[in-house]
């Protein structure tokens, strides 16, 4: 027999915002191919509020979490939460490690890239097991050159801030009433907005680096939209228009594609339409998306798509983006015909290794975990 007191049942999703994560992550591939071009210049990106993607994904989590575990507590320990949310995200970021790993030496850039050429095997390695328990590196530790805490997968660093709001949700927050989870979100409102216009970037851009600036800049980033979505979820109060996971993806494509606003002397400007997405544009998104509803198969097709490969095409499509970003510096590769069919290619690999991810080892790997992990025969 099985007992439930170390398994509960899945919820039903919200299909809509599974399939919303999707396109905010494909945005983030396109966000990243453009980067390339731009020599590191935040002023004249396309697609150029991209990085806003990871806050959307930090309220979806918030959102999801709360509505998922909230009124579980009691049926579940502690424990038993954690060993859910591991077998549900520890094994892409394992898969992530290993891509990085596999591609790491076809990313050597002596512009670029510094580091990978006089990096031997053994350092390599030893970061890419390092990289599959999530853990942090220091900066000493860094084998690419742009002082990342998983160099093999840079964007890693967003699980790990994401595995810490977990854990402050398990420990404190989930006790907290909806006033004092107000208080809290509105502190974390106003540190992030006190950054974007009292910083000297005007932007949410960082995270990456375990160093004081890098913790500061993801806790900043974390706080803030991951607890205003369990807020969300809590309040309850969700908007219903039709088709709203149409409305909900232009809202996306317009709200991280929209082009610098100020220059480098008003960077503030800026900060205030960072502040105004991620505190006003995405909890809009994830409650018309919440009271929205799929009527025909077409979009339930294309939900249920985008929404099954978000995460992995998340976790494993920058190790592809370290290749690209290598080839268009070293040859000098203008934005032109050339370096976009490229692009365009490299984000239909990037969506094709992610399906096969999903398909050939997440799905059976979390099914065996359940199995094995959460489910106590008696």
């Amino acid at each position: 027999m099985n007992s439930s007191a170390g398994y509960l049942e899945s919820k039903s999703h919200y299909q809509i915002l599974d399939g919303l994560r999707g396109v905010a992550s494909v945005l983030v591939i396109v966000f990243h191919v453009f980067e390339t071009f731009t020599g590191g210049n935040r002023f004249i990106q396309i697609i150029n509020h991209g990085y806003l993607a990871v806050d959307f994904f930090f309220v979806l989590s918030g959102f999801v979490v709360a509505y998922a575990y909230d009124d579980r507590w009691g049926k579940l320990t502690q424990w038993d939460f954690y060993k859910r949310r591991l077998v549900r995200l520890q094994p892409m970021v394992v898969m992530g490690s290993l891509i990085g790993a596999a591609l790491f030496y076809l990313q050597a850039s002596p512009v670029v890239f510094p580091h990978i050429a006089e990096t031997p095997v053994w350092k390599m390695l030893l970061i890419m097991l390092i990289g599959c328990t999530l853990l942090p590196v220091p900066l000493s530790m860094d084998i690419r050159g742009w002082q990342e805490m998983h160099p093999l997968n840079g964007p890693a660093w967003s699980l790990f801030f994401e595995y810490i709001a977990n854990i402050l949700y398990a420990v404190f927050v989930r006790r907290f009433s909806k006033l004092l989870l107000s208080i809290f979100v509105s502190l974390a409102g106003c540190m992030m907005i006190a950054y974007l216009l009292l910083g000297p970037k005007g932007d949410l851009i960082g995270g990456w680096s375990l160093d004081t600036s890098g913790l500061f800049v993801g806790f900043t980033r974390l706080l803030y939209p991951f607890f205003a979505g369990v807020l969300l979820s809590r309040v309850g109060r969700f908007i219903r228009v039709k088709n709203a996971f149409w409305w909900c993806s232009l809202l996306i494509v317009v709200s991280l594609s929209v082009p610098r606003i100020g220059d480098e002397h008003h960077v503030w400007m800026n900060g205030i339409y960072d502040a105004f997405c991620v505190m006003v544009i995405f909890p809009l998104i994830v409650s018309l998306g919440a009271g929205g509803t799929l009527h025909n198969s077409k979009s339930t097709r294309i939900s249920k798509f985008l929404g099954d490969i978000s995460y992995p095409l998340y976790i494993t499509h920058y190790p592809l983006i370290y290749i690209y970003t290598a080839w268009v510096v070293d040859n000098k590769i203008p934005l032109g015909a050339k370096g976009l069919l490229a692009g365009l290619l490299l984000v239909a690999v990037s969506i094709t290794l992610a399906y096969a991810s999903l398909k050939l080892y997440d799905e059976p790997v979390r099914e065996w975990l359940k199995k094995k992990v959460l489910i106590k025969k008696i």
